[in-house]
């Protein structure tokens, strides 16, 4: 399976999500990778919270898997599903570990899919339920976990 790099940074993640996609989130520390690297969410500003986690964890794959990599390795058509969440009390603070399953194809190749699509889509020589098995054998999924220190929300 295709290794991705952690995200590292001396940077102020709200900010480095500001400059990536003109969001303000109300978060501070680390990238979630551990409990004691999580992300703190300082509010959600009425959106519940799963689903900002949700859009926290998609920012932060897009990053790893997109933005982060050279043109020809990078990833698209990138989509999050949470599989299993945990609340976990540990020295006075509460966290929430979210497993996700994050599906992507590389972005040529995704390309390519939606164009032959595009050129088949109703056409007699097009098979389309091909045409899906071979979309989702080059589907990449991977499991990630991200940790939340939800203590002030």
């Amino acid at each position: 399976m295709t290794e991705f790099k952690k995200l590292t940074t001396t940077d102020d993640i709200k900010e480095i999500i500001q400059s990536a996609f003109d969001t303000t989130l109300n978060i501070s520390g680390d990238w979630g990778y551990t409990l004691e690297n999580a992300t703190t969410i300082s509010s959600t500003d009425g959106i519940p919270k799963a689903l900002y986690q949700h859009k926290l964890s998609s920012m932060r794959a897009y990053i790893e898997m997109n933005m982060t990599l050279p043109k020809e390795d990078r990833y698209g058509s990138i989509n999050i599903n949470e599989l299993d969440r945990e609340v976990i009390e540990k020295d006075n603070k509460i966290y929430d570990k979210v497993t996700y399953e994050i599906s992507a194809m590389r972005e040529d190749r995704y390309a390519s899919f939606i164009e032959e699509y595009k050129d088949g889509y109703g056409k007699d020589w097009f098979d389309m339920d091909e045409h899906f098995r071979n979309r989702k054998l080059a589907t990449l999924i991977r499991e990630e976990v991200y940790w939340f220190d939800v203590s002030e929300i």
